[in-house]
């Protein structure tokens, strides 16, 4: 659910006009609700937090947002006032969620290639674990924890070899991707980790990937972990922490051929099979929560047509929202003041020089005459996140409205900014 809608012919983001928007802050626009940021935090936190008024057995579960689907500032700051945690990959990560006031007590630190440096200054800010994904990485964490005086508190991120049913390059389950330690080597990694005197076994993480739109890849992979998990009780390994990572999926589309799960029925299917076991459950949504709570806003600055093609030609490139030309990504594209054109098919095409710079390819909309704007929707996760400066163009704008109110939570990059750095 979000709160970008229609009220007359005028899209709004909550109670502000969209085309206001573009007009004071110019295009491209990355705009954030606040309101609906909110809703989805607070979806998780209800489903995965656990509440022993209830008399839930469980300890109270940690929500981590995953940083890597929209660290600004501002938005972090708002989920951490919400007691959420941070899912992070990356010492910058690390130093985005401790600025805007995660607390390190409930960020976990994962990914694949994590250098000594950024292994230290984990330690020193006292996260809550490392969550580790080869034999080398946890030789070295041993080795730098050691050097620093320390123990590293760590989980071993499980491969269970499950099909996510999701696109390629986001899933992350099976046996053929970088991640995490196949499920049938995991007891004798645990067995090594015993061993090393720098080392703290605090848990077991899994993740299969992202925008799934089912519960029973999270099921099956639940449920092998958990297997996992009564071989390490019987080898005397006691675990704390049980990270079930993210990957809940969103709505892109319109209608019922996109209907992902809500965060509730993903906690009910889940959670009965860990209660009673004295873990504390860690969940890390990061495109369920910001995805559909931000839109990026594109002028047309043409029009062109060839004997094959239509094309409308606006200044959002793949620098400003890689998602369509990465990996064919599908995002809505609406006008933000309606019309009663007739629908043509077109090509939504950006400034880029490449011929993969577009945000839709043959997409059925009504006509778009030149200085008219357009709303790309679901463009808050992995939208800013994954921008660049590709062909020298500045970074856009982004704005946050709450009701009426609008906040500029990110100035508009400039030409300066480009070479910032250079010698």
């Amino acid at each position: 659910m979000h709160y970008f809608a229609y009220k007359g012919d005028d899209l709004y983001a909550e109670d502000v006009p969209l085309e206001k928007l573009a007009r004071d802050y110019g295009t491209p626009l990355y705009v954030y609700s606040k309101r609906t940021l909110l809703r989805h935090i607070r979806a998780y936190s209800e489903a995965f937090g656990g509440d022993p008024s209830r008399g839930d057995e469980s300890p109270m579960g940690i929500v981590s947002f995953a940083l890597k689907a929209n660290s600004n500032g501002a938005i972090l700051g708002l989920l951490a006032s919400e007691g959420a945690g941070a899912d992070i990959v990356s010492g910058g990560e690390l130093f985005r969620a401790l600025r805007a006031g995660i607390p390190a007590s409930k960020i976990v630190y994962a990914g694949v290639g994590k250098t000594a440096d950024e292994i230290v200054y984990a330690l020193k800010k006292n996260i809550l674990m490392f969550n580790v994904e080869s034999d080398e990485e946890l030789e070295k964490i041993n080795r730098v924890a050691g050097q620093a005086g320390r123990k590293a508190p760590v989980a071993l991120r499980v491969n269970p070899d499950v099909d996510p049913l999701t696109h390629p390059y986001i899933s992350t389950g099976l046996k053929k991707y970088k991640f995490g330690v196949p499920i049938e080597e995991a007891l004798e990694f645990y067995m090594k980790a015993r061993k090393m005197e720098n080392i703290e076994i605090i848990g077991v993480h899994e993740h299969i990937g992202s925008q799934l739109t089912r519960i029973a890849p999270f099921r099956d992979a639940l449920e092998k972990v958990l297997a996992l998990i009564e071989k390490l009780w019987a080898s005397g390994i006691k675990l704390k922490y049980l990270d079930l990572g993210g990957g809940l999926g969103i709505r892109y589309r319109r209608g019922e051929s996109e209907k992902p799960p809500e965060p509730a029925a993903l906690a009910k299917s889940l959670l009965p099979l860990v209660k009673g076991r004295g873990l504390t459950v860690i969940v890390e949504p990061g495109r369920s929560v910001a995805g559909n709570a931000g839109v990026l806003l594109t002028r047309c600055l043409y029009r062109k047509k060839t004997a094959v093609k239509r094309f409308v030609i606006v200044d959002a490139g793949m620098n400003d929202l890689v998602r369509p030309s990465l990996y064919g990504a599908y995002h809505e594209i609406i006008p933000v003041r309606r019309n009663r054109r007739a629908a043509l098919k077109v090509d939504v095409v950006g400034p880029i020089c490449e011929s993969g710079d577009f945000l839709a390819t043959d997409r059925r909309m009504p006509a778009v005459l030149a200085g008219e704007f357009l709303c790309v929707l679901g463009a808050g996760a992995y939208g800013f996140s994954m921008s660049s400066n590709y062909n020298s163009r500045p970074h856009p704008a982004e704005v946050m409205v709450d009701g009426g109110e609008v906040r500029l939570i990110r100035k508009r990059g400039t030409y300066r900014d480009l070479i910032r750095g250079e010698l």
